[in-house]
Protein backbone atom coordinates (compact mmCIF):
# COMPACT_ATOMS: atom_id res chain seq x y z
CA UNK A 1 0.00 0.00 0.00
CA UNK A 2 2.78 2.44 0.94
CA UNK A 3 4.52 1.83 -2.39
CA UNK A 4 1.45 3.09 -4.26
CA UNK A 5 0.59 5.98 -1.92
CA UNK A 6 1.20 8.60 -4.62
CA UNK A 7 -1.09 6.82 -7.05
CA UNK A 8 -3.80 6.48 -4.39
CA UNK A 9 -3.54 10.18 -3.56
CA UNK A 10 -3.78 11.08 -7.28
CA UNK A 11 -6.92 8.98 -7.72
CA UNK A 12 -8.42 10.57 -4.62
CA UNK A 13 -7.69 13.96 -6.17
CA UNK A 14 -9.61 12.96 -9.29
CA UNK A 15 -12.59 11.99 -7.12
CA UNK A 16 -12.37 15.38 -5.38
CA UNK A 17 -12.39 17.23 -8.74
CA UNK A 18 -15.39 15.17 -9.87
CA UNK A 19 -17.27 15.90 -6.64
CA UNK A 20 -16.43 19.59 -6.93
CA UNK A 21 -17.95 19.79 -10.39
CA UNK A 22 -21.16 18.20 -9.11
CA UNK A 23 -21.44 20.57 -6.15
CA UNK A 24 -20.76 23.65 -8.28
CA UNK A 25 -23.25 22.45 -10.92
CA UNK A 26 -25.95 22.27 -8.25
CA UNK A 27 -25.00 25.69 -6.87
CA UNK A 28 -24.78 27.33 -10.31
CA UNK A 29 -28.27 26.13 -11.19
CA UNK A 30 -29.58 27.47 -7.88
CA UNK A 31 -28.01 30.95 -7.71
CA UNK A 32 -26.10 31.50 -10.94
CA UNK A 33 -22.50 30.89 -11.98
CA UNK A 34 -21.20 34.41 -11.20
CA UNK A 35 -22.35 34.26 -7.59
CA UNK A 36 -20.77 30.83 -7.15
CA UNK A 37 -17.46 32.14 -8.46
CA UNK A 38 -17.60 35.21 -6.19
CA UNK A 39 -18.27 33.19 -3.05
CA UNK A 40 -15.99 30.20 -3.53
CA UNK A 41 -12.88 32.34 -4.17
CA UNK A 42 -12.64 33.98 -0.71
CA UNK A 43 -13.55 30.66 0.92
CA UNK A 44 -10.80 28.87 -0.99
CA UNK A 45 -8.35 31.67 -0.18
CA UNK A 46 -9.13 31.36 3.53
CA UNK A 47 -8.69 27.57 3.56
CA UNK A 48 -5.48 27.75 1.54
CA UNK A 49 -4.08 30.57 3.70
CA UNK A 50 -4.55 28.39 6.79
CA UNK A 51 -2.76 25.53 5.02
CA UNK A 52 0.03 27.86 3.91
CA UNK A 53 0.42 29.14 7.47
CA UNK A 54 0.81 25.60 8.78
CA UNK A 55 3.23 24.46 6.06
CA UNK A 56 5.20 27.63 5.28
CA UNK A 57 4.91 29.59 8.54
CA UNK A 58 3.10 32.60 7.06
CA UNK A 59 -0.47 33.17 5.91
CA UNK A 60 0.54 34.94 2.67
CA UNK A 61 3.84 34.98 0.74
CA UNK A 62 4.08 38.79 0.90
CA UNK A 63 7.85 38.72 0.39
CA UNK A 64 7.58 37.23 -3.10
CA UNK A 65 9.12 39.29 -5.91
CA UNK A 66 6.97 41.85 -7.73
CA UNK A 67 7.53 40.02 -11.02
CA UNK A 68 6.05 36.84 -9.54
CA UNK A 69 2.98 38.71 -8.35
CA UNK A 70 2.64 40.13 -11.85
CA UNK A 71 2.82 36.82 -13.70
CA UNK A 72 0.68 35.00 -11.15
CA UNK A 73 -1.79 37.88 -11.13
CA UNK A 74 -2.21 37.59 -14.91
CA UNK A 75 -2.57 33.85 -14.42
CA UNK A 76 -5.33 34.47 -11.88
CA UNK A 77 -7.22 36.73 -14.28
CA UNK A 78 -7.00 34.18 -17.09
CA UNK A 79 -7.70 31.00 -15.12
CA UNK A 80 -9.55 31.82 -11.92
CA UNK A 81 -11.54 34.91 -12.93
CA UNK A 82 -12.37 34.48 -16.63
CA UNK A 83 -11.73 30.76 -17.12
CA UNK A 84 -13.62 29.58 -14.05
CA UNK A 85 -16.47 32.03 -14.68
CA UNK A 86 -17.01 30.41 -18.08
CA UNK A 87 -16.63 26.93 -16.61
CA UNK A 88 -19.32 27.56 -13.98
CA UNK A 89 -21.61 28.92 -16.67
CA UNK A 90 -21.02 25.68 -18.59
CA UNK A 91 -21.92 23.72 -15.43
CA UNK A 92 -25.27 25.52 -15.35
CA UNK A 93 -26.02 25.09 -19.07
CA UNK A 94 -24.72 21.63 -20.04
CA UNK A 95 -24.03 19.92 -16.70
CA UNK A 96 -21.00 18.55 -14.92
CA UNK A 97 -20.15 15.62 -17.19
CA UNK A 98 -19.82 17.48 -20.47
CA UNK A 99 -18.20 20.48 -18.80
CA UNK A 100 -15.50 18.32 -17.21
CA UNK A 101 -15.01 16.45 -20.47
CA UNK A 102 -14.32 19.79 -22.17
CA UNK A 103 -11.86 20.58 -19.38
CA UNK A 104 -9.77 17.61 -20.49
CA UNK A 105 -8.73 19.94 -23.30
CA UNK A 106 -6.70 22.00 -20.78
CA UNK A 107 -3.48 19.97 -21.25
CA UNK A 108 -4.11 19.84 -24.99
CA UNK A 109 -4.58 23.60 -25.29
CA UNK A 110 -1.74 24.15 -22.81
CA UNK A 111 0.59 22.05 -24.95
CA UNK A 112 -0.35 24.08 -28.03
CA UNK A 113 0.11 27.40 -26.20
CA UNK A 114 3.49 26.27 -24.88
CA UNK A 115 4.46 25.39 -28.42
CA UNK A 116 3.41 28.82 -29.74
CA UNK A 117 4.54 31.11 -26.89
CA UNK A 118 7.29 29.19 -25.10
CA UNK A 119 8.85 27.48 -28.09
CA UNK A 120 8.34 24.00 -26.63
CA UNK A 121 8.58 21.43 -29.41
CA UNK A 122 5.88 18.89 -30.21
CA UNK A 123 6.78 15.30 -31.07
CA UNK A 124 4.74 13.37 -33.65
CA UNK A 125 3.23 11.31 -30.79
CA UNK A 126 2.13 14.49 -28.99
CA UNK A 127 0.53 15.81 -32.19
CA UNK A 128 -1.27 12.50 -32.60
CA UNK A 129 -2.40 12.60 -28.97
CA UNK A 130 -3.82 16.10 -29.44
CA UNK A 131 -5.79 14.97 -32.49
CA UNK A 132 -7.14 11.91 -30.62
CA UNK A 133 -8.20 13.92 -27.57
CA UNK A 134 -9.84 16.77 -29.48
CA UNK A 135 -11.61 14.45 -31.92
CA UNK A 136 -13.00 12.31 -29.10
CA UNK A 137 -14.30 15.33 -27.20
CA UNK A 138 -15.91 16.71 -30.37
CA UNK A 139 -17.52 13.32 -31.04
CA UNK A 140 -19.12 13.18 -27.58
CA UNK A 141 -20.21 16.83 -27.59
CA UNK A 142 -21.88 16.40 -30.98
CA UNK A 143 -24.31 13.86 -29.46
CA UNK A 144 -26.93 16.51 -28.89
CA UNK A 145 -29.96 14.38 -27.97
CA UNK A 146 -28.17 12.91 -24.91
CA UNK A 147 -27.01 16.21 -23.43
CA UNK A 148 -29.71 18.68 -24.32
CA UNK A 149 -30.22 21.51 -21.84
CA UNK A 150 -33.02 21.14 -19.36
CA UNK A 151 -35.04 24.00 -20.89
CA UNK A 152 -34.79 22.43 -24.36
CA UNK A 153 -33.15 25.52 -25.86
CA UNK A 154 -30.47 24.44 -28.39
CA UNK A 155 -28.87 27.89 -28.13
CA UNK A 156 -28.07 27.26 -24.46
CA UNK A 157 -26.33 24.03 -25.39
CA UNK A 158 -24.10 25.80 -27.93
CA UNK A 159 -23.34 28.59 -25.45
CA UNK A 160 -22.56 26.01 -22.77
CA UNK A 161 -20.11 24.18 -25.03
CA UNK A 162 -18.43 27.46 -26.01
CA UNK A 163 -18.18 28.41 -22.33
CA UNK A 164 -16.60 25.05 -21.57
CA UNK A 165 -14.03 25.54 -24.32
CA UNK A 166 -13.44 29.09 -23.11
CA UNK A 167 -12.97 27.83 -19.56
CA UNK A 168 -10.42 25.25 -20.72
CA UNK A 169 -8.57 27.88 -22.75
CA UNK A 170 -8.49 30.30 -19.81
CA UNK A 171 -7.13 27.67 -17.46
CA UNK A 172 -4.55 26.51 -20.00
CA UNK A 173 -3.29 30.06 -20.47
CA UNK A 174 -3.30 30.45 -16.70
CA UNK A 175 -1.00 27.44 -16.41
CA UNK A 176 1.42 28.92 -18.94
CA UNK A 177 1.52 32.22 -17.04
CA UNK A 178 1.86 30.36 -13.74
CA UNK A 179 4.90 28.54 -15.10
CA UNK A 180 6.56 31.90 -15.68
CA UNK A 181 5.58 33.04 -12.20
CA UNK A 182 6.97 29.90 -10.53
CA UNK A 183 10.35 30.01 -12.30
CA UNK A 184 13.22 29.04 -10.03
CA UNK A 185 11.41 26.33 -8.05
CA UNK A 186 9.00 28.73 -6.34
CA UNK A 187 6.62 26.71 -4.07
CA UNK A 188 3.43 25.69 -5.87
CA UNK A 189 1.38 26.13 -2.70
CA UNK A 190 2.51 29.76 -2.37
CA UNK A 191 1.80 30.39 -6.05
CA UNK A 192 -1.72 28.94 -5.71
CA UNK A 193 -2.44 31.18 -2.73
CA UNK A 194 -1.12 34.25 -4.57
CA UNK A 195 -3.34 33.48 -7.57
CA UNK A 196 -6.40 32.99 -5.35
CA UNK A 197 -5.72 36.23 -3.45
CA UNK A 198 -5.46 38.30 -6.62
CA UNK A 199 -8.55 36.66 -8.15
CA UNK A 200 -10.60 37.26 -4.99
CA UNK A 201 -9.71 40.96 -4.86
CA UNK A 202 -10.44 41.50 -8.54
CA UNK A 203 -13.74 39.65 -8.69
CA UNK A 204 -15.09 41.36 -5.55
CA UNK A 205 -13.95 44.78 -6.82
CA UNK A 206 -15.84 44.11 -10.04
CA UNK A 207 -18.90 43.00 -8.04
CA UNK A 208 -18.73 46.24 -6.04
CA UNK A 209 -18.55 48.32 -9.23
CA UNK A 210 -21.53 46.45 -10.67
CA UNK A 211 -23.52 46.79 -7.43
CA UNK A 212 -23.72 43.01 -6.96
CA UNK A 213 -22.87 42.84 -3.26
CA UNK A 214 -26.52 42.93 -2.20
CA UNK A 215 -27.69 40.28 -4.70
CA UNK A 216 -24.77 38.07 -3.64
CA UNK A 217 -25.83 38.16 0.00
CA UNK A 218 -29.47 37.63 -1.02
CA UNK A 219 -28.57 34.62 -3.16
CA UNK A 220 -26.66 33.00 -0.32
CA UNK A 221 -29.88 32.69 1.68
CA UNK A 222 -30.72 29.62 -0.39
CA UNK A 223 -29.60 26.85 1.94
CA UNK A 224 -28.99 24.23 -0.75
CA UNK A 225 -26.68 26.66 -2.56
CA UNK A 226 -24.80 27.40 0.67
CA UNK A 227 -23.97 23.77 1.28
CA UNK A 228 -23.15 23.12 -2.37
CA UNK A 229 -20.71 26.05 -2.58
CA UNK A 230 -19.06 25.17 0.73
CA UNK A 231 -18.78 21.48 -0.16
CA UNK A 232 -17.41 22.24 -3.63
CA UNK A 233 -14.84 24.66 -2.23
CA UNK A 234 -13.64 22.19 0.40
CA UNK A 235 -13.49 19.27 -2.05
CA UNK A 236 -11.76 21.18 -4.84
CA UNK A 237 -9.62 24.27 -4.16
CA UNK A 238 -8.79 23.11 -0.63
CA UNK A 239 -8.55 19.30 -0.40
CA UNK A 240 -8.17 18.62 -4.13
CA UNK A 241 -5.46 21.23 -4.64
CA UNK A 242 -3.55 20.07 -1.55
CA UNK A 243 -3.75 16.41 -2.59
CA UNK A 244 -2.62 17.26 -6.12
CA UNK A 245 0.55 18.82 -4.72
CA UNK A 246 1.12 15.77 -2.53
CA UNK A 247 0.55 13.41 -5.48
CA UNK A 248 3.28 14.95 -7.64
CA UNK A 249 5.66 14.74 -4.68
CA UNK A 250 4.92 11.07 -3.95
CA UNK A 251 5.01 9.69 -7.50
CA UNK A 252 6.12 10.59 -11.01
CA UNK A 253 4.49 13.73 -12.40
CA UNK A 254 3.25 11.93 -15.51
CA UNK A 255 1.55 9.20 -13.48
CA UNK A 256 -0.01 11.73 -11.09
CA UNK A 257 -1.32 13.97 -13.87
CA UNK A 258 -2.74 11.01 -15.78
CA UNK A 259 -4.62 9.67 -12.77
CA UNK A 260 -5.84 13.13 -11.72
CA UNK A 261 -7.29 13.69 -15.21
CA UNK A 262 -9.70 10.77 -14.81
CA UNK A 263 -12.47 12.98 -13.36
CA UNK A 264 -14.70 12.76 -16.49
CA UNK A 265 -14.60 8.96 -16.31
CA UNK A 266 -15.42 9.02 -12.58
CA UNK A 267 -18.28 11.41 -13.31
CA UNK A 268 -20.06 9.00 -15.66
CA UNK A 269 -21.70 6.90 -12.90
CA UNK A 270 -22.00 9.90 -10.55
CA UNK A 271 -24.15 11.98 -12.92
CA UNK A 272 -26.20 8.89 -13.75
CA UNK A 273 -27.03 8.28 -10.08
CA UNK A 274 -27.39 11.91 -8.95
CA UNK A 275 -28.83 13.72 -11.99
CA UNK A 276 -30.45 10.64 -13.59
CA UNK A 277 -28.61 11.43 -16.82
CA UNK A 278 -28.69 8.70 -19.44
CA UNK A 279 -25.12 7.73 -20.35
CA UNK A 280 -24.86 6.33 -23.87
CA UNK A 281 -22.25 3.98 -25.22
CA UNK A 282 -20.96 6.79 -27.40
CA UNK A 283 -20.42 9.01 -24.35
CA UNK A 284 -18.53 6.26 -22.53
CA UNK A 285 -16.31 5.32 -25.47
CA UNK A 286 -15.61 8.93 -26.41
CA UNK A 287 -14.72 9.89 -22.84
CA UNK A 288 -12.36 6.94 -22.41
CA UNK A 289 -10.66 7.59 -25.77
CA UNK A 290 -10.25 11.26 -24.84
CA UNK A 291 -8.53 10.13 -21.62
CA UNK A 292 -6.22 7.95 -23.71
CA UNK A 293 -5.28 11.00 -25.78
CA UNK A 294 -4.54 13.06 -22.67
CA UNK A 295 -2.49 10.19 -21.23
CA UNK A 296 -0.42 10.03 -24.43
CA UNK A 297 0.50 13.70 -23.95
CA UNK A 298 1.61 13.14 -20.36
CA UNK A 299 3.69 10.07 -21.21
CA UNK A 300 5.57 11.38 -24.25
Amino acid sequence: MQAYLGEIVALTTAVCWAATSLFFTIASKQVGSQLVNRVRLPLATLFLAITHLLWQGEALPIHAETSRWGWLGLSAISGLVLGDAMLFQAFALIGARLSMLLMTLVPVIGTLLAWVFLGETLSPLEIGAIIVAMSSVAWVVSERDNSAPEDGNPRNYVIGVLCGIGGASGQALGLILSKRGMAGDFPALSASLMRLSVATMLIWLWALIQGQLGPTVEGLRIRRAQWAILSGTVAGPFIGMTLSLAAVQLTHVGIACTLMSLSPVILLPMVHWIFKERITQRAIVGTVVAMVGVTMIFWT
